[in-house]
């Protein structure tokens, strides 16, 4: 600023110079000679060497010649070329204009998330934030728990099998229902319901150890009670190679067989049969239909976990997982470029949906797996699953839509609004015209976004 102010002053000096010389003086500061010519007026800037003069001012403040040329000066650097008038135009529209965008932008996307996932919550699909809607577009493998997922998770009884002649039957359902009556698994509740529809009744075991993902250990009657699945029994040392055709036979109908042994001796097997939920043929169908993997994810042994998986039409099973082992079976699906969701229901399911890109809890489940998840179906029912896949595609196009048209408008509306037309000799933009429009455009944001409220299963 200070070097266009001398340059502007310099100027106007050198044009003053050339009409009137003796006044230029005054700024130069150099000394001027009595002006004969002017009779008894006296210029400023004259030396007087000898005498003395009395002068009157009829000219003071504002109106004295040097205020004009100051004035004269603030004239000049205060005068705008036709250039600089089309700047402040275009400040004037574009200011505005981009933070509009700023504000479509953000209007765009809270909007479409907020109409999502109350839309979720109507049809009983709760997204816990809006990160999880985008996560969820990206999934491309879905993984299921079975028990209390696929299953009803309320497995009954269908065969008791003792083994040996040396045992009354009665006698050992009492003491494996009994031992059983401390375990929170749905296949003790099984064993326990059928003892009592029996009439037999139940003995407090004076001691009780669960050991996970393999059985349960008890004391009945001074009795050493071990039910439990086939490792369990191998890493006890007990035979079980004689009943390995019946116990195939059952688990390739889809039941699930415990072993029981009295004394570290085996005498019975129990099978367990959980049915599969109807709907859950249907949705695998739908979930393959959207080009998704789909994975069955069970503690349980191969033969009887393949089994449910073909009632339910799932190919690609993963069986004989342990409760804690499950969460890193979902790293090594995300670690081979998947991009998972995991469905459960269950206490042991938590550190696999915690692990997994999108939790799926059924609200039907334990609180720590809906806890856990990072999506709730509130009704238990697998069709939220389908559901909530396809409401967070809805939602990240309708986003991915609000943006596009956002940033088209407003990349068309500026140049106008800046003038880009009058250059070419076409009209300009109005203001009130352009506010006008940019209210529109907010409209048809908020429009296209509740669209999403009538997003149909």
């Amino acid at each position: 600023m200070e070097s266009r102010s001398k340059s502007h002053t310099s100027d106007a000096i050198t044009n003053l110079m050339q009409l009137k010389p003796d006044k230029a003086a005054l700024l130069t500061g150099e000394p001027l000679p009595v002006n004969r010519s002017e009779g008894d007026r006296v210029v400023g800037g004259t030396l007087n060497k000898s005498g003395v003069i009395h002068l009157r001012a009829e000219q003071v403040g504002n109106n004295t010649i040097l205020a004009r040329i100051v004035r004269m000066v603030q004239d000049a650097q205060g005068s705008k070329a036709p250039i600089a008038t089309l700047a402040d135009r275009v400040s004037l529209y574009f200011v505005p204009a981009v933070m509009c965008i700023a504000l479509l932008t953000g209007l765009a996307t809270p909007t479409s998330i907020m109409v999502g996932t109350g839309r979720g919550a109507q049809l009983g699909v709760l997204f816990k934030n809006g990160e999880v809607l985008q996560r969820s577009e990206e999934i491309d493998t879905v993984v299921f728990d079975k028990t209390g997922t696929l299953t009803h998770g309320t497995p009954v009884l269908t065969d008791w099998i003792p083994v040996g002649d040396h045992h009354d039957e009665r006698e050992l359902l009492q003491l494996a229902a009994s031992a059983e009556q401390n375990s929170e698994h749905a296949l003790a509740e099984a064993v326990v319901d059928y003892a009592k529809k029996q009439g037999i009744e139940l003995i407090q075991p004076e001691s009780f150890t669960a050991v996970q993902g393999k059985g349960i250990e008890a004391q009945v009657d001074n009795r050493t009670i071990l039910i439990g699945n086939r490792q369990l029994f191998r890493e006890q040392g007990i035979d079980t190679a004689g009943m390995d055709d019946v116990v195939t036979s059952l688990s390739e109908s889809g039941k699930t067989v415990m072993y029981i042994a009295v004394h570290d001796k085996l005498v019975a097997l129990v099978a367990v049969a959980d049915t599969l939920k109807p709907e859950a043929r249907a949705t695998v169908e739908r979930l393959r239909a959207m080009k998704l993997r789909i994975v069955m994810l069970t503690g349980d042994q191969e033969a009887s976990a393949r089994a449910i998986a073909r009632q339910a039409g799932i190919d690609e099973v993963i069986s004989g997982v342990l409760p804690d082992n499950k969460g890193f079976v979902i790293q090594q699906l995300q670690n081979s470029g998947s991009k998972t969701a995991m469905v459960g229901d269950g206490i042991n399911d938590a550190p696999a949906l915690a692990t997994a890109d999108v939790g799926i809890a059924m609200g039907t489940g334990t609180d720590i797996a809906i806890e856990s998840g990072d999506i709730v179906i509130m009704r238990g029912n697998l069709d939220g699953i389908v559901t909530a896949l396809a409401l967070s595609k809805a939602t990240m196009t309708n986003i991915r839509q609000n943006l596009f048209w956002a940033f088209i408008y407003n990349l068309v509306g500026i140049p106008v609004a800046a003038g880009l037309l009058t250059l070419f000799g076409g009209p300009s933009l109005n203001p009130m015209i352009a506010g006008g429009a940019m209210a529109m455009s907010s409209v048809s944001v908020v429009s296209n976004s509740l669209r999403l409220r009538f997003f149909r299963k």
